[in-house]
């Protein structure tokens, strides 16, 4: 092409015959390497589907339908509930066994199955299955385990267990707090009960070295922020003292030389 060629605006139907040189090009390129990219790309979508229908089977082996058991129960008799009751307690005591031989995944269906059958007039036996549950899902997922601790609870307000049970999971999740109040919701409830108010010193104990050694940590943070701010000034945190009130808790700060 010569310089004049060079210099001259190209036509709207060359233009277009250049784009479309190179989409053919490019065409050509995707084709020859479709087969690797396609199938890197299914492998990838492949694994990610796999996760998500894995958490899904969790969600679906755990879940309980509240609504369908109440449609249920309301078209069964009194006996047929209690009939339900009895295999759901054989259930629990079959669930049992499997916690007892270290059978955890397999007592957490069983007792899921109990839940499924067990009727809602029952809530006492059914907080006792969530908490049986939960006792199973400790060692699997103690999210979900705390769950199931809860739902217990709400199910029976006074239920000890569960509050213990999910008191020791809080504390085994780092939720020293939490923890705390289950035992302290427990005192409430029976204040003899000698093992929770124990474990609820040890917390507390357990809290308040927490609690000092984060103000420690907030304490050394901020005195390097004040001596970035004061150099320029040609002071440092060293020209204040920083008195703590015995009786309030409260700080006090003293300029000195």
């Amino acid at each position: 092409m010569s310089s004049d060629r060079k210099n001259e605006i190209p036509s709207n139907e060359e233009v277009i015959e250049e784009l479309t040189k190179n989409l053919k090009d490019s065409a050509i390129k995707t084709d020859s390497f479709g087969n690797d990219e396609t199938h890197s790309f299914s492998e990838s979508d492949t694994e990610a589907d796999s996760h998500s229908k894995d958490e899904t089977e969790i969600r679906d082996v755990d879940y309980i339908e509240d609504d369908l058991l109440k449609e249920r129960d309301e078209n069964l008799s009194e006996e047929e509930k209690r009939e339900l009751l009895q295999k759901a307690l054989s259930l629990k005591n079959e669930g049992n066994t499997k916690f007892k031989n270290q059978e955890h995944e397999e007592a957490s269906k069983i007792y899921t199955e109990a839940l499924r059958i067990c009727p809602l007039m029952f809530p006492n036996y059914r907080a006792i299955l969530f908490s049986n549950r939960a006792a199973a899902k400790s060692t699997i997922h103690i999210e979900s385990a705390i769950q199931d601790c809860t739902r217990a609870i709400e199910l029976d307000p006074v239920y000890l267990k569960a509050y213990i049970r999910r008191s020791k999971l809080f504390e085994r999740n780092d939720k020293l707090d939490e923890a705390l109040e289950d035992l302290k919701k427990v005192l409430e409830i029976d204040r003899n009960y000698t093992e929770a108010a124990y474990n609820a010193r040890v917390l507390q104990e357990k809290i308040n070295e927490r609690n000092e050694k984060l103000k420690t940590e907030m304490m050394a943070k901020l005195k390097d922020l004040g001596n970035i701010v004061l150099k320029p000034f040609g002071l440092s945190t060293q020209n204040f003292q920083v008195n703590q009130d015995p009786n309030t808790g409260g700080y006090s700060i003293n300029f000195k030389q």
